[in-house]
């Protein structure tokens, strides 16, 4: 096995993907596998990880085994697989979805040699049928995708990822590789441990994108902001996450009736209209997904150009998990975040009642997340030192690198925090330490006697949020440290030690306060593609064919193997298979039409091939009617919606009142009755069968003040209009 390192990758890298190059780490990784050695893989979305192990399987004898967590995922993979190759059978999936006689044809095609690739959940692994059939076959490797589903500490543990290593042992050993997108140094610890690799060769790729622009921004009618942003990005991909289904539904209506294209998609729908949004958003017959964040990993869609988060979310390995499914073909993708600290106390509410060991990840997980939004330092910087690793530079591309806060000497604020992290014996979280130096006493300050320390309160000039950012900066200057074992104490790193023998200049920034924040937001329109007129041609040829062959567009061709032909003009199938991206077998599989249309569009522009680039920029219906009438559809107390959409009760009578006088048959009688008895409804009700205007303090006056609100005479003016005109 070790020889095959020696093979010309290269040239198996053009002949079954159509790339000259390979990505950072990826050959490195595929050379140890070919070795026969373990690997562990992060790198991050869109750095190529799947390369890593689809290379190596059509190389070596056997199947490769692939376990992955989601059934929308294999099919992805395999369907993209299968269009590099003219035989079908090179790939497949083996799980519950598929009927009798198609597992018996999974199975022939492994038996026979054509396939390399097998993808089962860790669930089908562990079906003693199955386990028997895979002991009958040769196993080239195994490889563990979303790998950071083993670790407690990762943000989507699956305990079944945790039996994976028996049952490896239990259907024969075979080289493993270990693939994962977002893990901290404890999470990577845990995965090594629990595969049983701890010396397996590790290949870390930078986390950094260039192509991806972070922004943070306060929370002041998101919905509003989030509008303007798609409509000003017409006819890109996008997706928008919330952390409740409620606010999904919610929100993909509000676009649904500002005119955008847009579907909701979380694991409350049923199966079939579920399965549905999510293909009619890769076949791009919407633009945008509102979904929880059960969406996503089973998405290889390339071209999604931004990522926005209704809140911000549990994790920042999350975080940058779901962002970095913006601009996986390297282009554009923004990823904007919707900060609001009320959200913050809502998730620490839904962890009580959870297990203390549990609370405590997911509290500490959330300082993380509040100390990115907070922060106005570089966004890639922060995230990158959570991941372990430094970026010097700043990125150039976020919004607090664009828009950068005034700057102030930090030294002697730094040294205060080294300080004290030593007085206290380095075993405390930077909270703790942030409250001993500003002065505040809550229930831990009290427990240690840290009230009584010579160093409380020694800045309280300064507030807490003032002190915790200084500690930020700290840490990404590497002057403390969080230690890995005991999740959150600081520890003062030998750099540190020798920043308070021998102070030097450090520049702090103050951080973002977005309760006070309101500002105009404004977006830079995104850049176009080569030769823009043929360019959207073959997307709308790729549309037409994905159609016909009922796959997603993107499986045919993807975006950057668009631009390349926009420049390069292929009109014969060898031309086209020297496109980047292409390759012989998507060449001979879709290339003829794509091939035809560029021939045409050549004759009758009169173009001269090739061509240089040409770049040009792309620069109501109540909101809240739909939810009202769902809302109330569900006998939703008025009161919860009026808190729901932040609005007065008045307000929200208002517009139920404009949707009945629009000709819509509005039932409140649900509600009506928890506040009136029946007499008064029929007394208020005959008032208005004989009144001579429908004025609410005519009523009232008429009725007695004393035994109605304003209130409860509008409500049954409602049903009266209601019930009598529609």
């Amino acid at each position: 096995m070790a020889k095959k390192a020696d093979l010309n990758l290269d040239y198996y890298l053009k002949k079954h993907f159509g790339f000259d190059n390979f990505k950072g780490k990826q050959k490195d990784a595929i050379i140890n596998v070919l070795s026969g050695n373990d690997s562990f893989v992060l790198m991050p979305t869109g750095g190529g990880k799947s390369l890593i192990y689809q290379l190596p399987a059509l190389i070596m004898g056997g199947t490769a085994i692939i376990i992955s967590p989601l059934i929308a995922l294999m099919k992805n993979q395999v369907d993209a697989m299968r269009n590099f190759s003219n035989d079908d059978g090179i790939a497949h999936f083996l799980n519950s979805s598929l009927t009798k006689a198609q597992t018996v044809q999974v199975k022939e095609d492994i038996i026979s040699g054509k396939t390399k690739l097998l993808y089962v959940a860790p669930e089908s692994l562990t079906k003693q049928d199955n386990i028997d059939f895979l002991r009958l076959i040769e196993i080239s490797f195994y490889a563990v995708d979303e790998a950071h589903c083993i670790s407690e500490w990762g943000h989507d543990f699956r305990p079944e990822y945790r039996k994976i290593r028996p049952i490896i042992e239990e259907i024969g050993v075979a080289p493993v590789i270990a693939l994962t997108a977002t893990a901290t140094p404890k999470v990577q610890h845990d995965i090594q441990k629990n595969l049983g690799m701890l010396n397996g060769n590790v290949f870390k790729s930078s986390f950094f994108r260039s192509n991806l622009y972070y922004e943070v921004r306060p929370k002041i009618n998101p919905e509003k902001q989030i509008i303007k942003f798609v409509k000003e990005n017409d006819g890109k991909s996008g997706i928008i996450y919330c952390l409740s289904r409620k606010k999904v539904e919610e929100l993909a209506q509000t676009l649904l009736v500002n005119g955008i294209k847009a579907l909701p998609y979380h694991a409350g729908m049923d199966s079939a209209t579920r399965s549905g949004n999510q293909d009619k958003f890769l076949m791009e017959d919407v633009d945008v997904i509102v979904a929880t964040i059960a969406f996503g990993m089973g998405i290889d869609k390339p071209d999604v150009r931004f990522v926005i988060h209704y809140e911000v979310p549990k994790s920042l390995e999350g975080y940058y998990q779901e962002t970095g499914r913006a601009g996986r073909d390297g282009g554009e993708g923004k990823c904007i975040a919707f900060y609001s600290y009320k959200d913050i106390q809502k998730l620490e509410k839904f962890m009580q009642g959870k297990p203390v060991a549990e609370q405590e990840i997911g509290r500490q997980l959330l300082l993380e997340t509040v100390s990115y939004a907070e922060s106005s330092v570089c966004r890639p910087k922060l995230l990158l030192n959570y991941f372990g690793e430094i970026l010097i530079e700043p990125c150039n591309n976020c919004d607090n690198c664009l828009n950068p806060k005034e700057q102030f000497e930090g030294k002697d604020y730094i040294i205060t925090v080294l300080n004290v992290v030593s007085r206290v014996k380095e075993r405390y979280k930077s909270d703790h330490i942030a409250n001993i130096i500003s002065g505040q006493t809550n229930a831990a300050i009290k427990s240690y006697k840290h009230d009584t320390i010579d160093v409380f309160g020694i800045g309280k000039s300064e507030d807490v949020k003032f002190w915790n950012g200084v500690i930020r900066q700290a840490l990404i200057a590497r002057l403390i440290e969080k230690d890995i074992e005991n999740y959150g104490l600081l520890k003062i790193t030998p750099k540190g030690r020798e920043f308070v023998k021998a102070p030097y200049s450090v520049k702090l920034t103050k951080d973002h306060n977005y309760d006070d924040l309101e500002k105009d937001f404004s977006f830079t329109p995104g850049a176009g593609s080569a030769d823009p007129t043929l360019f959207k041609m073959l997307k709308d040829l790729r549309k037409k064919v994905a159609k016909q062959k009922n796959i997603p567009p993107f499986v045919i061709f993807q975006d950057p193997s668009f631009e390349d032909m926009s420049i390069q003009y292929p009109i014969s199938m060898d031309e086209m298979k020297q496109i980047a991206g292409v390759g012989v077998g998507k060449a001979t599989r879709f290339g003829k039409e794509f091939i035809d249309l560029i021939k045409r569009y050549v004759d009758e522009n009169g173009i001269e091939r090739p061509q240089d680039m040409v770049v040009k920029s792309i620069v109501n219906k109540s909101v809240n009617k739909v939810y009202i009438i769902q809302s109330i559809d569900r006998k939703l107390s008025l009161v919860d919606i009026a808190e729901s959409k932040r609005l007065e009760m008045s307000v929200l009578l208002t517009e139920i009142e404009a949707i009945v006088h629009s000709g819509t048959k509005i039932n409140l009688d649900y509600y009506i009755n928890e506040i009136l008895d029946e007499d008064h409804q029929d007394e208020v009700y005959d008032y208005f069968k004989e009144a001579e205007s429908e004025s609410v303090s005519d009523a009232l006056i008429e009725l007695g003040e004393d035994e109605y609100s304003e209130d409860d005479i509008r409500l049954m003016r409602i049903k009266f209009m209601s019930e009598m005109g529609n």
